[in-house]
């Protein structure tokens, strides 16, 4: 089964965190979510989130991909965390998943992933970094490689869903898909 770590931290969309979570352990997929800190995250609108783990804790083992919801100061927090950016480091060096977003994609920037791939984000999250070796696209998802972004809230199943497909292929994707009653 395939493990994925999702970084929680205070002031993540919540709409992003709990979609990926949700639909993620809907195809029955290994999730661990794990806080920046102790005690329990106050996301972007003020929904608490209790995350399985500490990040500290959830850094003890391996996990084939990490998913960094976006929201602010959620991804501000995520982009400026050492162990953030040494475990996306760490997981391109493995050749293993990275996807981020919203606002996170810039995470993804900062630790150099995005250097010559097709990326999307939030308006105007990745434009305002001048990547000119990153070709900044408006597509709902992105996948270039190993690296997955995504828009923001309201392109959070697609993105899942997409996760899904990768980690599990796509008859699981169809299934979780077709259960959730999309039209």
């Amino acid at each position: 089964m395939a493990s994925v770590l999702v970084p929680l931290a205070q002031g993540c969309e919540e709409l992003e965190a709990v979609t990926i979570i949700d639909l993620l352990r809907r195809a029955g997929i290994e999730v661990i979510s794990a806080s920046l800190s102790e005690g329990p995250v106050t996301a972007s609108r003020g929904t608490v989130l209790v995350a399985d783990s500490t990040l500290h804790e959830a850094l003890h083992r391996e996990y084939d991909m990490v998913v960094l919801p976006g929201g602010l100061p959620g991804a501000d927090h995520l982009d400026r965390d050492e162990r953030i950016q040494h475990l996306l480091q760490s997981m391109a060096k493995a050749n293993k998943f990275t996807a981020a977003i919203c606002a996170a994609p810039k995470v993804l920037a900062t630790a150099g992933l995005l250097e010559g791939k097709r990326a999307t984000g939030f308006p105007g999250v990745l434009e305002k970094l001048q990547l000119p070796a990153t070709q900044l696209e408006t597509s709902a998802v992105v996948r270039d490689g190993k690296i997955i972004t995504s828009r923001g809230p309201g392109t959070a199943m697609d993105f899942a869903l997409e996760l899904i497909e990768v980690l599990a292929g796509k008859a699981r994707r169809d299934e979780v898909e077709s259960a959730l009653q999309r039209p």
